[in-house]
């Protein structure tokens, strides 16, 4: 764990966090403390709630209208609008505490949560070979007693240099190579790529230019799609005077993203599958990903302000209908029974083929697939997390639109997907969002009162919820009594904000003058709750029956690791609470963002990783969820706050025992 930077002591109940981010949001550390102050604008300073005093050390605010000049003189600030530069002493005024016992219940703390800082933490002797790579020559010109042929000429000296045997030649190449070979007075860099038969040939450029050597990852996810540029000669360089220590957050040049324009088609794979097979829904389907991935192309270019000409590897890992909607096949297969994809493994393709915007030397490397619901994604997943490589039984999650379940180690791997569902990205919830500014992502409420706090994304008015929001909220509503283990509102209670509304009855999270422009009440409802249920319940019971397939249960885990977009994003704590995730040891999570991007970092960087990116999908046996009625029981199950079997949740049902 790093060094804490400042730590602040919250008055009037003595409590101390530290804090690990010079700047850092004052209402964000109280709400990490576990402290309660009045925030129903989301934390953007409208509602001047979160008034409170600095008693000792400096901060940065903003002034505030909420706030009087005399009141300012006083100390007062608010907690939204004020960052945290110094040690603290905070008084919290009675008005923006509403009830002292608020304070005594900590719901937060200190998450021991391990971070992937770098690729070294996770996978083992990583070694920084590119498997796309550059060589500079300088050749003999032909001569009368020496005039073998051009391509033999290179081909001789690219031996004589490097060593390097087997290679062959990409056809298009030899269409210009006399003439830059001439041009360039001899004196050219080659670009070679690595594959497992040997070695191919597919670019020349004149002079030296072995420091312009870059590679494109892509995450063609089906909400979102992530692209990062990097710098693969600076690697090498930086891992070899390293001594092998990481060499690879440094190289990260750009990064972009963008969500996914197949979206308009449908919001999940299946809806996209149907729309394949209507006339020219394939095409429509397939230009809309390429587009996305030009775009993202585009913006890496111009961040980094290098040429597409500099760019020799691109790496694509996605899920097994995004990858074929992306290549222009036919995934008809891939949602009816027996459930098949095309194929497991696609073979290298030009990336201008397909319509990417990139010199037409670059290949196109997509991960491979397992089944027709765990992907090159998952593949890409489990090989940047190492678990190919360890002996700890690890359960690894991926959170998404779908939740992908892998289990195993070193010796055996199975995996298993399930249907999530929309309600992490936002959909099927009344005032349901995906995570952007203005979206709900933290939420407290006061056990006496029933007041919340909470703060939005980039701290701008309420726009609605998100799915980390939305966990946040069932977690508070589950913890405070306000709704019963099944997901209904208690009716009694002494709040408005628990009220009966056009869909059924729901909690009001944020006052409709509170929330930006023509939003009106933010709410949670109980189909809001009921849709949330669903979707953990699903990943609770794929783990489950994934593990009992191995005759093992969640107590035999080693560790637990959650990939995804959105999985970094989630609070452990919350997530437990309400049993998407299993109450186990916290030291044993893991959380590692977005697994397809990592995986793909170490493809671009070594050509082992390359090889066993393939030795990771053929280990893994994929069982199948859809026909199975032991899944269907495990659902059921799991359809309760936390589950119905209370026994493997006995810390929250003590902390629900003691709250009710």
């Amino acid at each position: 764990m790093p060094e804490p930077i400042h730590q602040v002591t919250f008055q009037p109940d003595n409590i101390t966090v530290d804090v690990y981010r010079h700047g850092e949001n004052l209402l964000r550390v109280a709400m990490a403390a576990g402290v309660h102050i009045n925030a129903s604008c989301g934390g953007n300073g409208t509602c001047g709630k979160c008034k409170v005093i600095i008693d000792q050390g400096k901060v940065e605010s903003e002034h505030s209208a909420k706030i009087s000049d005399e009141q300012w003189e006083q100390g007062y600030r608010l907690a939204c609008r004020t960052k945290v530069i110094d040690d603290l002493i905070i008084t919290i005024p009675p008005e923006s505490r509403i009830d002292n016992s608020a304070l005594k219940r900590k719901t937060g703390g200190q998450r021991h949560i391990l971070k992937a800082r770098d690729l070294n933490t996770l996978v083992q002797g990583l070694t920084i070979n590119p498997a796309v790579f550059k060589c500079y020559l300088e050749l003999p010109p032909p001569t009368a007693d020496d005039n073998m042929s051009d391509l033999g000429r290179l081909m001789r000296e690219i031996k004589r240099a490097y060593k390097y045997d087997h290679i062959s030649t990409d056809f298009h190449l030899l269409r210009r190579l006399s003439r830059v070979l001439r041009q360039a007075e001899w004196k050219v860099t080659v670009t070679l790529v690595y594959n497992p038969k040997g070695f191919k040939l597919i670019d020349l450029e004149a002079g030296d230019t072995t420091k312009d050597n870059y590679s494109i990852i892509i995450d063609v996810g089906t909400t979102t799609v992530k692209g990062q540029l990097l710098n693969l000669e600076e690697c090498r360089i930086a891992h070899s005077n390293a001594n092998g220590t990481d060499a690879d957050n440094e190289n990260l040049c750009a990064e972009d993203a963008k969500y996914n324009s197949q979206v308009r088609f449908g919001e999940d794979v299946i809806s996209r599958i149907v729309h394949s097979q209507k006339k020219g829904g394939l095409e429509e389907l397939q230009q809309a990903i390429v587009g996305d991935i030009n775009d993202i192309i585009t913006q890496l270019l111009k961040s980094a302000d290098i040429r597409d000409d500099q760019i020799s590897h691109l790496v694509i890992a996605g899920n097994t209908t995004m990858t074929q909607l992306l290549l222009g096949v036919d995934p008809k297969y891939i949602r009816e029974d027996p459930y098949v994809p095309t194929a497991n493994f696609f073979p290298p393709v030009r990336a201008v083929e397909i319509g990417i915007k990139l010199p037409d030397y670059i290949h196109l490397y997509v991960f491979p697939q397992v089944s027709s619901y765990v992907g090159g994604d998952i593949v890409a997943g489990v090989l940047g997390s190492g678990i190919f490589q360890r002996e700890e039984l690890t359960l690894f999650i991926d959170v998404g639109t779908n939740g992908e379940i892998v289990l195993g180690n070193a010796d055996w791997l199975v995996c298993t997907s399930c249907s999530a569902g929309p309600a992490f990205e936002g959909g099927g919830v009344k005032n349901g969002m995906r995570a952007a500014a203005g979206a709900i992502e933290q939420v407290r409420i006061n056990p006496e009162t029933y007041e919340p706090m909470v703060i939005t994304i980039g701290s701008q008015k309420t726009m609605g919820i998100c799915g980390s929001g939305l966990i946040d909220a069932a977690a508070e509503l589950l913890l405070t009594g306000i709704i019963e283990p099944n997901g209904k509102f208690k009716r009694d209670l002494d709040t408005d904000r628990v009220r009966e509304g056009e869909n059924g009855w729901e909690y009001v999270l944020v006052y409709a003058d509170q929330t930006a422009s023509g939003i009106g009440d933010v709410v949670i409802t109980e189909g809001d709750l009921d849709n949330l249920i669903r979707t953990k319940g699903a990943i609770y019971a794929g783990c489950r029956i994934l593990l009992e397939s191995v005759g093992l249960s969640f107590a035999d885990l080693d560790k637990l690791i959650i990939a995804g977009g959105f999985g970094q994003f989630i609070n452990l704590e919350r997530a437990i609470t309400i049993g998407l995730l299993p109450e186990i040891e916290p030291e044993k999570f893991l959380f590692v963002g977005n697994g397809a991007l990592l995986g793909s970092r170490l493809v671009s960087f070594s050509r082992e990783m390359m090889k066993d990116a393939r030795r990771v999908a053929d280990m893994m046996t994929n069982i199948e969820l859809a026909n199975n009625m032991k899944f269907m029981d495990e659902y059921v199950a799991a359809l309760f706050l936390p589950h119905t079997d209370t026994a493997a949740f006995p810390g929250v049902m003590k902390i629900l025992k003691g709250s009710g």
